[in-house]
């Protein structure tokens, strides 16, 4: 087994005898949350806002509970509260307890329908603080829930006490929205408001659709059925100009910032300094490869200065704002690949440099928060399938690991920087909540939650390691029957996705599977995953291989995959099938297309067929333009090279997907007609781009009944 080393075995759903397990339904694998089969963490767990230190509340069998970590090993107190306790003054018995947040230690706030409510537990009672018209969207609240940024349309509204419809934007020409995230969601935005510290000011996104072209989805629920434009800007033609405005309460009045770049440009990772004078924005060139972090007066929107720019040879992409140090208005940290790996890199205000903070050669996800002293990152660690807690002096460098235990850790820090709140999964443990000693180091469990699948017949999942043909190491996954027998030939469902900002494969709960595969590997199937080059937490060179040819260095490293299963004496050779969604979707059939003698069967949901009908800002990044890279569109184009198609092939797409629009499938299926070569095709009505709710179970059903009837 040349290059092949298989990592470890892990054992799901308990010890229980054989002849005492129940099998799955297919209905309970695909929707298991709503079958009780999901890890019950608890729910809006959170630190007590000015309560006493260690406190923390959650919410269980819809009661919110009180208590607190006295950082001796234990939780005391349990002061809880019910429904029909926080219904109390209000219109309307909730039918379920609302998330919340602490105002400060006596009292909480939530929203129910239209309204943010007040609930006092001294008083035991709910007041109404704030009403909003019963048609908002994108709501945004500030100052305690007293303020309220919404969207109605294309139009901005900010609700107070006094008046629950207050204008920001009212623009007749509804190709300008207001308040609303743009960018069709890229560059880490998602959301379209941002207050400022003190909430006396609201700055927003705004775009302006005017040049782009509509896009037809049609509404099959009217009679007769109706047409729905949405815009939908495709890679090389005009795109949205987006720009920033702010507006005050104070003078009511909206100052847009004098932005730099061209009106295609992009602007990201939206900022407000801590005292409220000036605001900072990632402006990216639309080629993607040269940004400038810009500050701007937040009174008057005037452009002050440049602090630094980044530029790439295949694109740099912000996706975080700037992250302020304690009581400092002139210093932050900011994240950049810069170096390969996003690492932390400290400047001040006036674009100097102070120290270059970490030098990773891993990946950091996300900014925790700060101690005085230091900076708490989460990140992958040495081993990409993992994600840990790390604290960082920020004047030393020293790094210390604060999640201790293999697997994938989620934290929330309280506001003192004392303690952390770890929810845990491993690929051995399904679940656990602890709360981490920031100083000491020391982890204690807080909530040790059962695993679900106790009881029920759950295979066997493997962790196998690869060897790219370039000697780039793959991770990958593999599910076994619970009955395994390795004297028997199991045919092979291959799962892949194998683009940008995914990952398949990690260190959690089942290995990061969906419960589907066991159900199928119970049906005597051996279902495998691969994540190949252009995948997440693995670096900017292993990610941007694939820059301006998707799919192609992709492929080969699925097929590394699949020569691998072939070296397993338990592997039917004969009968491996593949499936995935999206971008997934995109690779089935370029593996069927491309490797038509390796796979018997395919199922592509809402794949890209061809490029130059995909967004700009995603397909632009990875493609560039059709004019700046014909031979690479047509090289990736699945149009080109359907008469190699050999084995059985289904496509499914949701009439009204505005991501991945069904002209690419419909446009596969008229090439498929024109050469003579048959395939199958589904389709769901009035799904967008993911079929969800209890139509899944549907999905699902067809998806692997197809490839049971057809890998043979």
């Amino acid at each position: 087994m040349k290059n092949f080393i298989a990592l470890g075995l892990i054992l799901i759903g308990g010890i229980a005898l054989a002849q005492q397990l129940k099998d799955l339904t297919l209905d309970q694998a695909v929707l298991p949350y709503y079958n009780g089969l999901y890890p019950k963490y608890w729910r809006n767990l959170q630190w007590v806002k000015g309560g006493a230190q260690g406190a923390y509340s959650f919410i269980n069998n819809d009661t919110l509970i009180v208590s607190r970590y006295t950082g001796k090993d234990e939780a005391v107190g349990g002061a809880m509260f019910t429904k029909k306790q926080v219904s109390v003054g209000m219109a309307s018995e909730l039918k379920r307890f609302p998330n919340i947040k602490w105002h400060n230690a006596d009292e909480f706030r939530f929203q129910f329908k239209n309204k943010a409510y007040s609930f006092n537990l001294d008083k035991m009672n709910s007041s109404t603080i704030l009403s909003l018209p019963s048609n908002f969207e994108n709501v945004d609240f500030a100052d305690g829930m007293k303020l309220a940024a919404y969207t109605i349309g294309n139009k901005l509204f900010i609700a107070t006490a006094k008046d629950s419809m207050l204008a920001v934007t009212e623009h007749s020409d509804t190709n300008v929205v207001s308040g609303q995230a743009i960018h069709r969601f890229e560059f880490g935005i998602s959301k379209g408001t941002f207050w400022s510290p003190d909430a006396s000011a609201l700055a927003f996104y705004e775009k302006d659709e005017s040049n782009v072209a509509n896009y037809p989805l049609l509404d099959i629920t009217t009679t007769p059925g109706s047409l729905v434009n949405v815009k939908y800007p495709m890679a090389g033609q005009e795109s949205e100009h987006g720009n920033v405005g702010i507006y005050s309460l104070i003078t009511k009045k909206v100052v847009y910032l004098e932005k730099q770049g061209g009106d295609e440009d992009y602007v990201t990772n939206v900022t407000w300094g801590p005292e409220g004078n000036f605001i900072y924005v990632a402006e990216l060139d639309r080629g993607q490869n040269h940004l400038h972090l810009n500050k701007f007066d937040a009174k008057s929107g005037k452009f002050i200065k440049t602090l630094f720019e980044e530029k790439g040879d295949k694109w740099v992409e912000p996706e975080n704002g700037l992250f302020f140090l304690p009581n400092s208005s002139s210093e932050f940290i900011w994240l950049s690949e810069r170096d390969g790996f996003m690492n932390l890199y400290q400047y001040n205000t006036d674009g100097k440099l102070i120290k270059q903070v970490t030098n990773f050669k891993w990946v950091v996800d996300d900014i925790v928060g700060f101690t005085k002293k230091e900076v708490l990152v989460s990140g992958t660690g040495p081993d990409p399938k993992q994600l840990h807690c790390y604290k960082v002096n920020l004047k030393n460098g020293k790094v210390t690991q604060l999640t201790k235990e293999p697997g994938s850790h989620s934290v929330n820090m309280n506001k003192a920087g004392t303690y952390l709140i770890d929810n845990f999964s491993s690929s051995t443990v399904a679940a656990r909540t602890n709360v981490i000693n920031v100083k000491k180091r020391k982890s204690t469990v807080l909530n040790k939650i059962e695993d679900p699948l106790v009881g029920y017949k759950i295979g066997q999942c493997e962790f196998v390691e690869l060897s790219a043909e370039d000697g780039t190491k793959l991770h990958g996954r593999l599910i076994k029957p619970r009955d395994f027998d390795q004297n028997k030939k199991y045919p092979v469902l291959v799962y892949v996705y194998g683009g940008p900002h995914a990952q398949l494969v990690t260190d959690s709960w089942m290995g990061g599977a969906s419960l589907w595969m066991h159900w199928l590997a119970n049906k005597d199937y051996l279902v495998f995953t691969v994540d190949g080059r252009g995948s997440k937490h693995r670096g900017f060179e292993f990610e941007s291989a694939i820059f301006r040819q998707l799919g192609q260095l992709e492929m080969k490293d699925q097929i590394t995959g699949i020569d691998y299963l072939k070296t397993l004496d338990y592997v039917n050779k004969d009968r491996i099938a593949v499936h995935g969604w999206s971008f997934g979707g995109f690779m089935t059939i370029s593996l069927m297309l491309n490797y038509p003698d390796q796979f018997t069967t395919g199922v592509s949901g809402g794949p890209v067929i061809d490029w130059k009908w995909y967004e700009v800002m995603y397909g632009e990044r990875y493609m560039d333009t059709p004019n700046e890279n014909p031979d690479g569109y047509k090289k990736t184009s699945l149009l080109q090279n359907v008469k190699n198609l050999q084995g059985d092939l289904l496509l499914i797409h949701g009439t009204s997907d505005d991501v991945v629009v069904m002209q690419h499938n419909l446009a596969f299926v008229k090439k498929c007609v024109s050469e003579g070569v048959q395939v199958d095709f589904f389709p769901y009505p009035m799904h967008r781009h993911n079929v969800r709710g209890k139509d899944r179970a549907h999905l699902m059903e067809k998806v692997l009944n197809y490839v049971i009837e057809h890998n043979k």
